[in-house]
C-alpha cells in the first residue's frame, strides 16, 4: 500500500477483532469526519459527497449509502433499482434485519433522493462526525470482536440526540458471505456482546432478550462506565426509541411464551430451527434446554404457536405439522390451549396435539387422559388468557 500516500495502516501487536480496530482507527484519524467501510466492498461512483452531505448540514446526523449486493462467487455488482431502499430494524434477539420504509416515513418524502430516517445501521459501511461519534462514546471497548456494535451505535445515536439516515444518492456494493471466514476464540464473544448491549440501553425491554436467548448472563464484564456514559450524555429511555424512532416494532403482549413442555414425555419441548429468513421450517421434540432459541415460541392473541415469523400449522390433508409465513386468518394455524387439560385443540380439524413413544409429533383426537397430549408453557399469562376468552 505504500505507494497510495494517503493510506496509514495500523497494526495490533495481537488480534483484537473489528470493534477495537474501528475504534483505534478513529483515535488515530486527524480528519473531521469519519467513514467505516468493511474491506469486502467496491464503491459506486459518488458515494462519498451525499454522506459528507447530510454530516455538514448536522454533525449530529449518521450517514449510509444503500447497500448493493456483490455476489460471492463471480463478484459481479448487482445494482438495486433507485426506489429500492429499506432501513434497518432488529429482532428482540438482537439480530438486525430489514425492512420496508414505513409508510410514516414513506408519506413524508417528496423526492426518492431524499434521506430516509432508519432505527438501525447494518453497521459496516457509515460516516459520522468525529467528533459525535466520540461524544458517544464510540463502541464499546469491553466488546469482544465483531457483533452488536451496529445495535449499540444506532440505540444510543438516536437516544442520545442524534438522527441515524439511509442516504439514497450514495451506493456501496458488498459481498455478503454465506458463513464467516473467521475463527473465534475466547468463547460467544457475540452473546457477551450482546447482553453487555442489553444491559446498558435496553431498560427494562432486556427481559425480552433474555427469555429468547436464555438467562444466564456468564461474565458479561464491568458496565459501570458505559452506565455512566449514558448518564451523562442525557439519552432518553428506550421506551422513547421505541415510541418514536421504531413503533412498527412489535413489543410482546402474548399469552404464553417460553418453551412447551411436553407432560408425558418428561424433560422434552417442542423445537424448531426455523429463522425469519426461512419461508416454512420444521418442528420436532428435543431435549428442553433451557435456552431459548430453537424452544422459544410465542403463544399469540390471535391463539398462535409463533416462533420468528412463522406458525405452527397442521394441514389435515398431508398430516404434516410445519412452521409456515402466519397468514392471521386462524384456519389451519390456530391452537385453542385449554388451561384446564393443558391440551393445544386444533380447531379447524377437531384434533389435538400430541407425540407419540418414539417422540413424534401426532395429531389425533382429543383425549384428556392422555398424558403426551398435555403441554406445559415456561410462562403462562393466565389473566391475559382469560380475558381474551370472555
Amino acid at each position: 500500500m505504500a505507494q497510495y500516500t494517503k493510506v496509514k495502516i495500523i497494526r495490533f501487536d495481537k488480534r483484537e477483532g473489528l470493534i477495537r480496530a474501528r475504534i483505534r482507527g478513529a483515535l488515530a484519524a486527524t480528519a473531521p469526519t469519519l467513514t467505516f467501510l468493511d474491506s469486502h466492498v467496491e464503491c459506486s461512483i459518488g458515494w462519498l459527497e451525499p454522506l459528507l452531505d447530510r454530516i455538514a448540514r448536522d454533525p449530529t446526523n449518521v450517514a449510509c449509502p444503500v447497500i448493493e449486493i456483490i455476489d460471492d462467487n463471480t463478484l459481479r455488482y448487482i445494482i438495486a433499482p433507485p426506489t429500492h431502499v429499506q432501513v434497518g430494524g432488529f429482532t428482540w434477539r438482537l439480530t438486525f434485519n430489514w425492512h420496508s420504509i414505513p409508510q410514516s416515513e414513506f408519506v413524508k418524502r417528496q423526492h426518492p433522493a431524499e434521506p430516509v430516517r432508519s432505527p438501525t445501521m447494518a453497521g459496516g459501511l457509515f460516516t459520522i462526525d468525529a467528533a459525535f461519534f466520540k461524544k458517544l462514546g464510540m463502541y464499546d471497548p469491553e466488546f469482544e470482536y465483531w457483533g452488536s456494535e451496529h445495535l449499540e451505535l444506532s440505540f444510543k445515536t438516536w437516544m442520545c440526540g442524534g438522527t441515524l439516515e439511509i442516504i439514497p444518492c450514495s451506493h456501496v456494493g458488498h459481498i455478503f458471505r454465506k458463513k464467516s471466514p473467521h475463527k473465534w476464540t475466547g468463547g460467544d464473544s457475540s452473546r457477551r456482546n450482546s447482553i453487555r448491549l442489553a444491559e446498558v440501553w435496553l431498560d427494562d425491554y432486556a427481559k425480552f432478550f433474555y427469555m429468547r436467548t436464555g438467562f444466564y448472563k456468564g461474565d458479561f464484564g464491568n458496565i459501570s462506565e458505559r452506565v455512566e456514559l449514558r448518564k451523562n450524555l442525557g439519552c432518553k429511555s428506550f421506551k422513547w426509541y421505541l415510541d418514536n424512532i421504531y413503533p412498527e416494532m412489535k413489543v410482546p403482549d402474548n399469552l404464553g411464551e417460553g418453551s412447551i413442555e411436553n407432560v408425558g414425555i418428561k424433560n422434552w419441548c417442542l423445537d424448531s430451527n426455523v429463522s425469519e429468513n426461512d419461508f416454512a421450517g420444521t418442528i420436532s421434540m428435543y431435549t428442553c434446554h433451557n435456552m431459548g432459541a430453537n424452544q422459544f415460541f410465542e403463544y399469540t392473541k390471535q391463539f398462535e404457536i409463533f416462533k420468528e415469523g412463522k406458525c405452527l400449522d397442521f394441514d389435515n390433508s398431508s398430516a404434516d405439522l410445519k412452521m409456515s409465513i402466519c397468514h392471521n386468518a386462524k384456519g389451519n394455524q390456530q391452537w385453542i390451549y385449554n388451561l384446564t387439560s393443558n391440551q393445544f385443540l386444533h380447531k379447524a380439524h377437531n384434533k389435538c396435539l400430541g407425540v407419540d413413544d418414539s417422540k413424534k409429533l401426532m395429531m389425533n383426537l382429543c383425549n384428556e387422559s392422555d398424558q403426551n397430549q398435555k403441554w406445559i408453557f415456561k410462562y403462562l399469562y393466565k389473566e391475559k388468557f382469560e380475558s381474551i376468552l370472555q
